[in-house]
């Protein structure tokens, strides 16, 4: 493939077994040839994605001061606000990079059925946090985060079925999920960036399916295809990119694809705004699930190519490679 596909999945919800199939086999091609792809008909409601983005992009309009006032102490990735310069990606793939030139809100485990409104400030049950400002941030988060939970649930449907095993294969693996959601700007950059230095270094996934919504600004993602060209993941209105991330390619011993891919500097001459907001929820499974290959990905001719792996040791290994040793991070589970 030298584009990403664009997949349309209403017929989860409305088809019947022939329509689920066809979705199933273009969904499993997407992921062996490039490991990305573009859905629509997701059934997350506009107003949703509008209301969080807008939200979102309030709270990084803040002075640093005031954002800085929510993060956590020693820089725990998997929570609060991350300033831009603490965190180079590329070196989970063993490049010594420039530090990323983006700034992130980070939640991890939104508990998003409980009655009330979320705290402001550290959450004692989850150790998120929760800035005062907007004062609609907090709810938009959680509100979106709960849409795009139950859309996990349905893609790990459509993943069962296109890797023939049954459609409820899943369920044990993401029954206690907590998602990271990683809200990520990229401001404009008003200094030429140093040799190297992207707004997020060549990497590739961690866990599962990684859930993307990103806008139109110019400076956006990349997926590397096999023969080894950058291509651009050009936005859809209303849509998701989905990519496969190294949990979910040792699943499949390697069938699906844990594609590199980066997010690039916007070009000197552009006119008009550069900044840009990416939502990105990283999927699963289960911080105790054992990864281990899939029994419809192994046989004689295809031996499995990895040691069984719990999903939150190999996760943590990469979060920890990400930062400088000064700053790498110590379990942060409350």
């Amino acid at each position: 493939m030298t584009e990403i596909p664009c997949i349309d999945i209403t017929a989860l919800r409305t088809g019947d077994s022939r329509d689920r199939d066809r979705i199933a086999r273009a969904w499993a091609r997407a992921f062996e040839e490039i490991g990305f792809a573009t859905i629509v008909g997701h059934g997350v409601p506009d107003r949703t994605m509008a209301h969080a983005y807008a939200e979102l992009m309030a709270f990084f309009d803040l002075p640093l001061a005031d954002k800085l006032h929510w993060s956590v102490p020693d820089r725990v990735k998997t929570r609060g606000y991350l300033p831009v310069g603490i965190e180079s990606v590329a070196r989970t793939r063993g490049d010594e990079t420039p530090a990323d030139l983006c700034e992130a809100l980070v939640f991890y485990g939104i508990n998003f059925e409980a009655p009330g409104p979320l705290p402001i400030g550290r959450s004692e049950l989850t150790g998120n946090i929760y800035p005062d400002r907007p004062p609609a941030l907090a709810e938009a988060v959680r509100e979106y985060y709960a849409a795009a939970r139950r859309l996990v649930d349905l893609l790990m449907q459509l993943s069962a079925r296109a890797l023939e095993l049954p459609e409820s294969f899943f369920v044990p693996f993401y029954d206690r999920f907590r998602g990271t959601l990683r809200c990520v700007h990229y401001p404009a950059q008003a200094e030429e960036p140093e040799p190297g230095q992207l707004r997020y270094g060549a990497h590739s996934d961690y866990g599962g399916l990684t859930l993307l919504r990103q806008d139109e600004a110019p400076g956006g993602l990349q997926a590397c295809t096999r023969a080894g060209d950058w291509i651009d993941v050009r936005p859809v209105a209303n849509s998701y990119v989905i990519n496969i991330g190294d949990l979910m390619a040792r699943w499949t011993n390697d069938r699906w694809r844990s594609t590199l891919h980066r997010v690039v500097n916007p070009p000197r001459d552009s006119r008009g705004p550069t900044r840009r907001l990416s939502i990105v929820l990283f999927s699963g499974p289960n911080d105790d699930a054992l990864v281990e290959c899939l029994p419809s990905c192994v046989d004689a001719a295809h031996p499995a190519k990895y040691a069984p792996v719990r999903a939150r040791d190999y996760i943590q290994s990469k979060l920890n490679t990400s930062m400088p040793r000064s700053l790498q991070l110590q379990d942060a589970t409350p």
